[in-house]
């Protein structure tokens, strides 16, 4: 028995969520006692497969083949099916990216398996493992079991905190697919692309975020102040960047960037559900509320009920003491 995690890169680099989907990977091993293994696909990719191989993998399988240089669904689901049959997992992890909504179902067809995906959460539980996705846009969680094996299951960005390197170093081992050119239909083109941002949250270690309790624009200033103190990126909820305070690249939620702080500062922000999908995987949550009731509460690990008009200048003022 065993758990496969499907690594994803685009030219050399890394997709940030791969390693969200080793952490998933690794909550399961480490509860089960099985062993978590991973792949990375693509053309020259020893040099990644030794990288991967340093986060405490017990191997790494590197799928190498000239055809895998650009991606193809066609090429990735045949090269991944070859190393399902081959390995036979019980439980295949992939991270939840533009890449895998393309080609996994092809491949859960192909396999005669299911495909549950977005998953926020695992639970093990009498020797089984149920999937949480979020339905309505978070407002109900849904617990899935699969008897398929393997299970396919895609990881939703943000659930789960990145993997870090470390541990014992595993081992490569390449797994050469056999693919020819009359299996690849499609043409390769140019990559999705993202709406270009200035801002990138998902990288920021320490965010500020301001919802409605700031209540004007003209008051951004008091939690721009607490931002600029501690060296962090400024964001909001989604009401914010509705009135055009800030710009929509700074909105986190749902509808917005999804983020994954070491330390993320709600000022001001109830905590509505689109808002909580967005930042729910931040290390450790402040929560800055006048409503004591108010839902950010449950999520945040340091709550003060107060006036962030009071309480921001105060803070901005001790940290600035504590700088010297």
């Amino acid at each position: 028995m065993s758990i496969l995690v499907i690594l994803e890169q685009r030219g050399g680099k890394w997709n940030r969520v791969s390693f969200e989907a080793l952490a998933a990977g690794r909550k399961i091993g480490e509860t089960m006692n099985l062993p978590v293994n991973a792949a990375v696909l693509g053309s020259g990719i020893e040099s990644l497969a030794n990288e991967a191989a340093g986060y405490g993998v017990p191997t790494v399988f590197a799928l190498d083949h000239t055809l895998l240089a650009q991606y193809t669904p066609e090429g990735y689901t045949l090269a991944i099916q070859q190393l399902i049959e081959s390995q036979a997992p019980d439980v295949v992890i992939f991270p939840h990216t533009y890449q895998v909504r393309d080609y996994a179902p092809k491949l859960a067809a192909r396999l005669g398996k299911s495909l549950i995906s977005d998953v926020v959460d695992v639970k093990v539980h009498d020797g089984g493992i149920s999937f949480v996705r979020q339905l309505f846009q978070g407002k109900l969680n849904s617990d899935i079991h699969s008897n398929d094996k393997p299970a396919l299951v895609s990881v939703q960005a943000g659930a789960f905190r990145a993997a870090e390197p470390g541990g014992n170093a595993g081992s490569v081992e390449a797994f050469q697919p056999q693919l020819d050119q009359s299996q690849i239909r499609s043409r390769p083109e140019a990559p999705y692309q993202e709406t270009a941002r200035s801002v990138d949250l998902g990288a920021a270690d320490v965010i500020v975020s301001v919802g409605r309790g700031i209540k004007e624009k003209d008051n951004l200033p008091v939690v721009e102040a607490l931002a600029e103190a501690l060296g962090a990126e400024l964001a909001a909820s989604r009401p914010i960047c509705d009135n055009g305070w800030l710009p929509m690249e700074r909105q986190v939620g749902s509808s917005g960037q999804t983020v994954s702080p070491k330390v993320y500062f709600a000022v001001g922000i109830s905590g509505a559900i689109q808002h909580l999908v967005g930042m729910k995987g931040s290390k450790t949550v402040v929560a800055i509320n006048k409503d004591e009731n108010a839902p950010i509460f449950e999520t945040a690990n340091y709550g003060v009920v107060g006036d962030l008009f009071e309480i921001v200048p105060a803070l901005v003022d001790e940290i600035k003491k504590a700088k010297g």
